[in-house]
């Protein structure tokens, strides 16, 4: 009699729950992921905008500063992985030594873009004030500046012959940071400008 008795207990904990954890994470809404494809149309890439940021709508909820703040959140970890990948990619064996090189001068364009990325984060994190716009300024420049250093990273692998499968799949990871950085970018302008 017992062991009938426990799973329909389990059955009944499991039901009293659920409005407990359904509470404790909002399940996005068709208005905010329209306002988050609405924002993404401004973007150069618009798709890889709202695939990246579409699974943050309840959090984000239609407004600008969170929508910017969570595009900049997702591009710094999205460089963090490439950062950490072409790392990976400077240990390989065999490496030419000048791929090698241009390797290990990626890797510290990708961590000053980090760096560029963090600052933004926290100075979009300080409440709005008198500074305002110098604030955005700085936040702007900090993106951009991010995007050149994420440019310059592939400038290493210029040369015909440089760097052949490395540069393939390096290129590959850079391309789509740089689209979410760029992403980023013009949905912090948006937020600016508003």
């Amino acid at each position: 009699m017992e062991g009938s008795l426990v799973p329909h207990a389990l059955a009944l904990l499991f039901i009293l729950q659920l409005p407990t954890c359904l509470a404790t994470r909002p399940l996005p809404t068709q208005t905010n992921t329209e306002f988050i494809k609405t924002s993404c149309s401004i973007t150069t890439y618009p798709q890889l905008c709202y695939s990246s940021l579409s699974t943050s709508a309840s959090k984000i909820q239609g407004n600008p500063k969170t929508l910017a703040n969570t595009a900049l959140s997702t591009t710094l970890s999205t460089i963090r992985s490439t950062k950490i990948l072409t790392s990976k990619l400077s240990k390989s064996r065999g490496l030419n030594p000048r791929v090698a090189s241009a390797l290990i001068d990626c890797i510290e364009e990708l961590g000053d873009a980090v760096d560029q990325l963090q600052k933004s984060i926290q100075e979009m994190g300080q409440s709005e004030n008198t500074h305002w716009g110098f604030q955005m300024n700085d936040v702007q420049t900090w993106v951009s500046s991010a995007l050149t250093d994420e440019d310059t990273c592939m400038a290493g692998f210029a040369e015909n012959g440089m760097g052949g499968r490395v540069k393939t799949t390096l290129r590959g990871y850079v391309v789509h940071v740089a689209h979410m950085t760029s992403n980023a970018l013009a949905l912090v302008n948006n937020y600016a400008s508003t």
